[in-house]
């Protein structure tokens, strides 16, 4: 059953972290203290793995299903990209971006 932004603002706090389905391996984790994290569970090199998408409501049913989609496309490429390692990549080339000029020596 998909997910509807009424029944995720209708997901309580429970005792333990629950997990409302989205379909496709996007699930919405809704933790005791109230914290709602978009994950996308996916298969890659006959392993199960699992990636945050962002938190509810800075993220949105929208946008998750949208990372989801981006995420599966790279899985179905020729050859596949684990997604994780592809994010991983991004952040550290973005971290590199300071150049350092001779003159500040």
């Amino acid at each position: 059953m998909k997910l509807t932004v009424a029944s995720i603002k209708a997901a309580k706090p429970a005792d333990r972290p629950y997990k409302l389905g989205d379909g496709a391996g996007l699930h919405l984790q809704v933790n005791p203290n109230g914290a709602r994290w978009w994950r996308y569970r996916y298969r890659f090199g006959g392993r199960e793995k699992m990636i945050s998408l962002g938190t509810y409501p800075a993220t949105s049913l929208k946008e998750a299903r949208n990372k989801r989609d981006d995420y599966r496309k790279l899985l179905e490429r020729d050859p596949p990209i684990d997604p994780s390692a592809e994010r991983r990549a991004n952040r550290q080339s973005q971290a590199n971006t300071f150049l350092r000029s001779n003159s500040m020596r």
